[in-house]
C-alpha cells in the first residue's frame, strides 16, 4: 500500500533483512499520563512479544472477569516486536486479581498502579525505537549522508503499512463495507474507517514528496503547531513562515477526510479538493461515517536518531523517538529497501 509512494530523498539504495526477530524491533510507550495511586482503574505496564495489542487485552478482560470495554490503551503496538505498552482496566468493585497470572515466556507484567480515569486512545507522547537491520547492503558513504539528512530534515508522515491490514485487507473491506457490506464489530469498522482515512491522506502526501513541497510551507497551507493540535491558515510565505518551518517550529499539514469543507487554501487546496473526484466512494463513506475533518503533519522528525554501523557483521542498529501516531517502518522507508 505504500510501496508506490514517492520518495523524499530518491529510492534507497540499501537492502537489508528488518524483523529477522522480534528482538529487532523493540518499542517502548513513552507515556503521557501519571498514575494517581487510587480509583476503579488499574494501569499496568506490560512487556510482550509475538503478541498484538488486542490479543493482550482480550487476555487483560479474560483473568480481570470483566467486559471488552472495560479494557483500554493508548496505541496499538506490532505484533513481530517486543513492545512495552500501558493498559488500563476497569475493576468498579470488583476484586483485583493476581496479575502475575499473565506472565509467560513472551508476556511480563512491569508495573500496576491505581488510576481514577481511563486510559484514552493517544494518551501517550510517542514512542522509542531500537531498530536493528540484518544483512545491510550498502556503501558507508551513501548510508552516511542518508542518515545525516533524515536526522536534519525528517521524513514524510506517511501511515505505515501496518494501518492497511495484510495486502491490503484492510482497504478492501472498507470498499465493502461502504458499498453497503455490514461489518458487526464496531473494532474492525473503526481499523476500516482509518485504513480509508489514511489510504487519502497518504495520496496527498505522495503529491507533495513529488512537489518537493512535503517539508515547506506553500500559499493557503494550514500549519500546525509542532506537539499540539492548535493551527493556523496562511496566505502566503513569508520570512517568518519559512525560519519557523526550518525550526521545526510548525508544520505543513495535509486532511484527514471528514465532513466540512477542507481548512486549506488556494494551492494547498488542489489536492485536498481532487480527492473527492477521484476517490468518491472512500471520501463519501467517511463523510456518512460521521468523521469530523482533521488534519496531520506532512512530516515527522525522528528526535534523538542514533545509530551504530557495523560493516563486518553487516548490521545497522538505529534509536530514536517518534511522537504518537508516526511509523518507524516510514523513516526505514528511506532508508533501506527490505524483505
Amino acid at each position: 500500500m505504500i510501496d508506490s509512494l514517492h520518495y523524499a530523498y530518491g529510492k534507497p539504495e540499501c537492502s537489508g533483512i528488518i524483523r529477522h526477530c522480534p528482538e529487532d524491533f523493540i518499542v517502548d510507550e513513552i507515556s503521557g499520563i501519571e498514575p494517581d495511586g487510587e480509583g476503579e482503574h488499574v494501569l499496568l505496564q506490560i512487556s510482550k512479544r509475538n503478541s498484538n495489542t488486542d490479543w493482550l487485552a482480550k487476555q487483560l478482560a479474560r483473568l480481570a472477569s470483566v467486559a471488552a470495554k472495560d479494557i483500554s490503551y493508548a496505541g496499538l503496538k506490532d505484533r513481530q516486536a517486543v513492545t512495552t505498552q500501558w493498559f488500563s482496566v476497569r475493576l468498579a468493585g470488583r476484586d483485583e486479581p493476581d496479575w502475575t497470572a499473565l506472565n509467560s515466556d513472551d508476556i511480563e507484567v512491569l508495573q500496576v498502579h491505581r488510576h481514577r480515569r481511563k486510559l484514552r486512545r493517544g494518551a501517550l507522547k510517542g514512542n522509542r525505537f531500537e531498530l536493528l537491520i540484518r544483512e545491510l547492503s550498502c556503501e558507508p558513504a551513501w548510508l552516511e549522508a542518508r542518515l545525516e539528512k533524515i536526522k536534519q530534515q525528517g521524513v514524510p508522515n506517511y501511515f505505515g503499512e501496518q494501518r492497511f491490514g495484510i495486502e491490503g485487507s484492510n482497504l478492501e473491506q472498507a470498499r465493502a463495507m461502504f458499498e453497503g457490506k455490514r461489518i458487526k464489530s464496531r473494532h474492525q469498522r473503526s481499523m476500516y474507517l482509518s485504513a480509508a482515512r489514511s489510504q487519502l491522506f497518504n495520496h496527498v502526501l505522495s503529491q507533495r514528496v513529488e512537489q518537493q513541497s512535503w517539508n515547506r510551507a506553500i500559499a493557503g497551507d494550514v500549519m500546525l503547531l509542532a506537539g499540539s493540535n492548535s493551527y493556523f491558515v496562511i496566505d502566503d510565505v513569508d520570512d517568518e513562515i519559512r525560519q519557523r518551518v526550518e525550526a521545526f517550529d510548525i508544520h505543513p499539514s495535509g486532511i484527514l477526510w471528514g465532513r466540512g469543507q477542507t481548512q486549506s487554501r488556494g494551492n494547498a487546496a488542489e489536492l485536498e479538493v481532487e480527492l473527492a473526484e477521484h476517490f468518491p466512494l472512500f471520501c463519501q463513506g467517511l463523510e456518512k461515517a460521521g468523521l469530523s475533518q482533521s488534519r496531520r503533519a506532512l512530516r515527522v522528525f525522528p528526535e534523538k536518531l542514533e545509530w551504530t554501523y557495523r560493516p563486518e557483521q553487516k548490521q545497522l542498529a538505529l534509536r530514536f523517538e517518534l511522537p504518537a501516531g508516526a511509523y518507524a517502518t516510514v523513516v526505514l522507508r528511506e532508508l533501506v529497501s527490505w524483505v
